[in-house]
Order: C-alpha cells, then structure tokens, then sequence
C-alpha cells in the first residue's frame, strides 16, 4: 500500500531537475526518511510501499535519481558523465533543498545502499540513521556470487547467458529470457511481479542509459563503470546507527552484504527468510515491523 503523497515537484540540479515525492509532513518535528533507489539507473516506483512508514506521523521522502523517471533524462550522456559523485551531489542537493538536511535518515536499497553507505561515511551533521537494503558492499564481491549463483541455475540456462554475453547480443530476446529464471528465484520471488516492481522495471526498460553505462546489461553482468567499485573503504567511517537488511535468497549474497555488519561499529543485521531482493514486497509486514522496531529505536 501507499498513502497520498503531500507533496510531489521537482527541485533544481544545476541546470537539471531532480523529481521527488513526500508523503506526511516535513515539519513533524520526526526526522524523514530518505528513499535512495536501486539500478542506478532504476526510479522510486518499487519502492512506494515504506511510504506506509507515514501512517506513525513519520514523513517519507521518494525522489527519482537524474536520469530516469521523472527527473532529467540525459539519453546522449556517455559513462563519463555518470558517476558516484553525481549521484552523492545530487543527494546532497535534494536534502538541502527540501530543508531538511539538518535531519534526516537514509534508506539506501541496492545500489542506493552503497550510495547512501558513501554519503553516510562522510558523516554528515544531519545523517540519524541509515539502512542499507540487499546491497553488495563492493562490485567485485557482487561479481564474483553472480558466478556462484549462476551456476546453480537451470541446466543450459548460464550457457546461453554467457554464450550472449561472449557475443554481445545481450539485447536479444533469447538472452532476456534466459534472465528470468534468475530473476525469479533471486530478484522478486513473487508471481506475478508486483505492480511497483513492474514499474520501475519498465522505466529501466525505456531508458537504459545510465543502467547500461554504470551497471551492464542485466544484474549479474556488471561491465559498466561500477564493476571495481565498492565502499568497503569507508565503512568504519560510519557513524550512525545502522541497519542492514537482506533476503535468504537475496542476488545480495551474505558473503557479499557481511561487510557491513563487520565493519559498520554500530550494525544490526536482519535477513528475511522468505525474501530475494525485495523483501518489502515479498514478506511487508515482517519488514515494516523490523523497520519500525528500529527507527523507534533511534
């Protein structure tokens, strides 16, 4: 479920627009949470439903990163262009913007959570919690359990995926479908997908630009320019309360996640047991209840 947002625009990123969602009221005295999406590349749709964190009185913020949804398309940007620091300017850019920097608590998911992980580590004053959600601590890590699940699926299915991949043809119809088994058991398990899910799924769809240049062309082929790229380095640096979630059958592996409770001084970590990648869709109201079980707790 979703509530009515309060407030919905767009705020100015240089010369750019930056498209946001606030659903309750900024001015609640409550500290809002900030929803930083997965991809990069993806949008806010997937993840509408913690705007149910509302119904407390605690204001949710959803906002679509440059590049997809309703913020600025950029489609003739090459990977130069997209980089960590833009997105982590752009963040910082948005919670100014909405006046809210001098408070605030990040909820970073997939690739959001080793932005929001970054943007934490600086340790800003207004940062009072962060959850990082289903998120490799590096790229490398992410690649090498890719390997290991992949070979566990269906027989013929990773020979066709790399059969593709060796070629290039990775936007062909055989190689989209033999993803879906992967996505399936390790993405969404859910059937259907949800309408949020499918949402954002088909943004991504439409406009692939910054999701073909940072990531690649599926999940578990990262060639873009996050392939060597992690937050590992930065993570004792963190200073706020953390919590760390996943699901049992998460593509976020517990290898991959594990440096963030090891490194993070003040970390919980919660694994769903019924959960992939998603597990505000797949288990709602167990994760609604670990979610406000901690920003109660803040």
């Amino acid at each position: 479920m979703s509530l009515t947002p309060s407030a919905k625009g767009t705020v100015a990123f240089g010369e750019y627009k930056t498209w946001y969602r606030v659903t309750g009221n900024l001015g609640s005295g409550m500290p809002p949470v900030v929803v930083v999406h997965g991809g990069p590349g993806s949008t806010h749709d997937y993840l509408l439903p913690l705007a149910r964190l509302a119904e407390d009185g605690r204001p949710v913020v959803h906002y679509d990163q440059i590049g997809n949804g309703g913020s600025t398309h950029l489609p003739g940007r090459g990977p130069d262009f997209w980089t960590v620091d833009l997105f982590l300017t752009e963040l910082d850019n948005l919670l100014r913007s909405l006046g809210i920097a001098d408070g605030y608590i990040l909820y970073g998911q997939s690739w959001g959570g080793l932005l929001a992980a970054r943007h934490a580590a600086a340790r800003p004053k207004g940062l009072r919690g962060l959850v990082v959600a289903n998120s490799p601590a590096s790229y490398p890590l992410w690649l090498e359990e890719m390997a290991v699940l992949r070979s566990q699926l269906p027989p013929g299915v990773n020979e066709t995926l790399l059969r593709h991949e060796a070629a290039g043809t990775t936007s062909s119809e055989e190689y989209y479908e033999a993803m879906t088994p992967f996505y399936e058991k390790h993405v969404c398990r859910l059937k259907p997908w949800p309408r949020e899910y499918r949402a954002s799924f088909y943004e991504v769809y439409n406009d692939p630009t910054v999701y073909y240049a940072m990531n690649g062309p599926s999940e578990f082929h990262v060639i873009g320019t996050l392939r060597d790229w992690g937050v590992e380095d930065c993570l004792p640096d963190i200073v706020v309360p953390t919590l760390v979630l996943s699901g049992r059958h998460d593509e976020a592996t517990p290898r991959a996640v594990r440096p963030y409770q090891e490194l993070i001084p003040d970390a919980r970590w919660v694994i769903f047991e019924e959960s992939s990648h998603l597990p505000h869709l797949e288990e709602p109201d167990t994760f609604h209840d670990v979610l406000t079980e901690y920003l109660k707790g803040l």
